[in-house]
């Protein structure tokens, strides 16, 4: 009898396995069924949504289904990532994160989701330099002159992202460790931000690389400092922050794919798959050249490992700079 029993669950445990492994199976070869939507937390125009696009252009020649980029902004890139958390885990809508939702839950005191237990983190798609970047018109050349300026005209504005992103910490860090008082502005996105700072409304920025770079090269803005450890190969000429006198800085921007977390794990892997592959084109990599990214392309295990390592230093980093909410 009990042998009869044994045999019996044997059996039936095969067959519950086998069936997972069809199950999977055939949700491989099934998705995507239907266009695939890729949501950006940021408007138009910023360097989110431009590597998204050039992403979801290739991802749409492997996949055989169309990548659709949709903005969600506001609340610091959190509504964004709020509607891809709820949304249906079948792989057909997808989050174009960013170093900002690694700082979120440090800055705001309620979130509606967890990023690291709502979301499956599929690869790091690039990595851009983050910069301090002035209007042109201000008589500053170089970072010392800049914090000397500042300090005679208290009061100078800085833009951001958003309240909680990585631009709004860069700004409170460089005001702890240079003594300059400067006003935060959040904006929704790179875009209105970068048109202010063009039209003189604010007085900087430390945005990534990207929306800028054009603007640099024209002479309309003039770059300071990049925020990362090592120079910007766009812009090679401009110092770290770091080689300016602060030592130690080093905050850059990530950007990186993630799905809702009980996404299937197969679907995850191709994504990954695809994802490598298409930052290895020639094409893809081109481009990334263009905006001063660098390609990035890791493992599922690496980008939450690095999820989970920024997110303790940046909680670190927000109380010791004691930043706040407005």
């Amino acid at each position: 009898m009990t042998t009869a029993i044994t045999r019996r669950h044997i059996i039936q445990g095969c067959s519950a396995a086998a069936l997972g492994l069809f199950i999977s199976a055939a949700s491989a070869q099934t998705w995507p069924s239907k266009p695939v939507t890729l949501v950006v937390p940021f408007p138009p125009g910023g360097t989110t949504d431009v590597i998204a696009r050039a992403l979801a252009e290739r991802l749409t020649q492997a996949l055989g289904q169309t990548v659709i980029v949709e903005s969600k902004p506001g609340a610091g890139a959190t509504l964004g990532a709020d509607m891809v958390a709820k949304s249906k885990p079948d792989g057909h809508t997808l989050l174009m994160g960013a170093v900002h939702h690694t700082i979120a839950g440090s800055i705001y005191k309620k979130l509606p989701y967890d990023f690291q237990k709502d979301f499956a983190p599929i690869s790091t798609v690039a990595l851009v330099p983050n910069v301090l970047v002035i209007n042109a018109a201000t008589p500053a050349k170089n970072v010392q002159e800049f914090v000397a300026l500042a300090k005679s005209k208290p009061g100078m504005t800085f833009g951001s992202n958003g309240n909680g992103t990585a631009q709004h910490l860069i700004g409170t860090q460089f005001q702890n460790l240079t003594g300059v008082e400067l006003v935060h502005v959040p904006y929704k996105g790179s875009g209105p931000l970068t048109t202010d700072l063009l039209g003189g409304q604010i007085n900087l920025s430390f945005d990534t690389v990207t929306p800028v770079l054009q603007h640099i090269k024209s002479g309309k803005l003039r770059a300071l400092a990049v925020t990362t450890a090592k120079r910007s190969s766009a812009l090679p000429d401009v110092p770290t922050l770091d080689e300016a006198g602060l030592k130690g800085f080093n905050i850059g921007t990530w950007f990186g794919v993630l799905a809702p977390a009980a996404t299937p794990k197969d679907i995850t892997a191709r994504l990954n798959t695809e994802i490598v592959k298409a930052l290895q084109t020639p094409e893809l990599r081109k481009r990334m050249d263009e905006i001063g990214a660098e390609p990035i392309g890791n493992s599922q295990e690496a980008m939450a490992q690095q999820i989970k390592d920024e997110t303790a230093k940046f909680a670190k980093l927000v109380k010791d700079a004691k930043v706040v909410i407005e």
